[in-house]
């Protein structure tokens, strides 16, 4: 802001015994000393520039679980860049701050930590182990948006400062789906074999809650296996249990790394799979991956619109990672940049919606009043968080595409969807 003066003629010039008027001492060509004295600029002059907002996004880019989040602060310096160029947040800007949990248990705590002790108004975890540190920003008061994939809390009690920007909120006792069940029967396969990280709650639940769906579909669960270490990469035991149990169906509850061993795994060992189900794995690198040969015919799912079912959020999305984070459209985004982009997306709304000078508890509650987003059309239902905490939402949908060798081709313009089964449950609160 450029600074005011005032100024003061410093001697009188005179010409006859008459003062000079001012005009006449500028065309007298005497000099004249002039001392410029500094206004000081109040709000009523003036208005302030409103101070940045500071959002943090804990994700783990580096560690056992970098091959899956690598590149989660793409999404999220995008999302905070386009919000800037469009003015901020009722005046403020967004300061981004990246922090890596490195996929360490004793460290996730400390990046939550860190983010509190930086004055972050907010935090987006894009994390599998988010649930060690949940207490930290819980007690802190800090809201948290993101993916719901590490554990439960985005459901229990007392984490209400939490939003999940992919699934709205999380029944703790994770009820069995219908939405399993119904894929394996319409894709084909008898014997199912579902594997799940040991250390990660949802997963061990995710993978038990499709055993159980495609159960009660009259299939035969062979093998349900969730004790493999994290970032496990050698299947070879596992493949040939496979083959004894005469398994035809996989379903995997693990990051890409492990999951595609795991395929090319049953693939050496000669299991006759007849049906691949991945829940993640949808990205452009996978395509010119070694495995992309073994996962030919595999069913990806995503529970955020494709972009070759381009909409304006899909097309907004992908103008800002071009501009700010220079990644081409044919790239198009990965599962972590897709969560971290619609996590700052949600938090970024609460702020819009908790005032002029936006605090962590007026987000809270901006986000607790929310009843319908849908991160401008990526999600395919729209979520509630007014009303639905401690609940899944009333159906689970995703978009379906499958591996061919031209690249990912979607099954249906329309997202698949289940419902939670009544009675069921794969886990408790804990």
């Amino acid at each position: 802001m450029p600074l005011l003066f005032e100024a003061s003629v410093s001697r009188t010039i005179a010409k006859g015994g008459n003062a000079l008027t001012s005009e006449e001492v500028l065309d007298s060509g005497h000099a004249v000393a002039i001392t410029l004295t500094p206004i000081t600029v109040t709000e009523a002059s003036a208005s302030a520039t409103p101070a940045p907002i500071k959002i943090a996004l804990i994700s783990s880019l580096t560690g056992a679980a970098a091959s899956e989040f690598s590149t989660s602060a793409q999404g999220f310096n995008a999302r905070i860049a386009l919000q800037n160029a469009m003015g901020g947040v009722n005046g403020h800007k967004i300061g981004g701050i990246v922090i890596d949990d490195q996929t360490s248990p004793s460290s996730d705590p400390t990046a939550v930590q860190d983010a509190v002790s930086k004055g972050v108004t907010g935090i987006v975890s894009v994390s599998p182990l988010f649930f060690l540190g949940a207490k930290y920003a819980q007690q802190a008061g800090i809201p948290v948006t993101g993916g719901f994939f590490d554990g439960p809390e985005w459901g229990e009690q007392p984490y209400t400062n939490m939003f999940a920007s992919d699934a709205g909120s999380v029944d703790p006792k994770y009820p069995v789906s219908s939405l399993y069940g119904n894929i394996v029967r319409k894709y084909g396969g008898t014997v199912v074999g579902s594997y799940g990280y040991g250390i990660s709650p949802s997963a061990v639940r995710s993978a038990t809650g499709f055993a159980e769906s495609s159960q009660r579909q009259g299939l035969k669960v062979g093998v349900l296996d969730v004790s493999v270490p994290y970032g496990s990469v050698d299947f070879s035991t596992e493949a040939l249990a496979a083959k004894q149990k005469g398994v035809n169906v996989i379903w995997t509850s693990m990051d890409d790394n492990s999951d595609f061993a795991l395929v090319t795994a049953m693939e050496q060992a000669g299991v006759k799979l007849k049906t691949i189900i991945l829940p993640t794995g949808y990205e452009p690198s996978v395509v010119s991956s070694p495995a992309w040969h073994d996962l030919q015919g595999a069913y990806f799912f995503s529970g955020f619109r494709p972009l070759i079912l381009p909409n304006a959020g899909t097309r907004q999305m992908a103008a800002a990672l071009q501009k700010y984070e220079h990644r081409a459209p044919s790239d198009f985004p990965t599962y972590d940049i897709y969560q971290s982009w619609v996590g700052a997306d949600l938090m970024i709304k609460g702020l819009e919606l908790a005032g002029k000078n936006p605090t962590s508890a007026g987000v809270i509650k901006a986000l607790r009043g929310v009843k319908s987003y849908d991160a401008d059309g990526l999600l395919p239902t729209p979520l509630d968080y007014a009303t639905n905490f401690g609940h899944d939402e009333k159906k689970n949908c995703q978009w379906i595409l499958q591996a061919k060798k031209s690249g990912f081709v979607l099954t249906s313009t329309q997202p698949v969807c289940g419902s939670d089964i009544p009675g069921t449950s794969t886990g408790s609160s804990s």
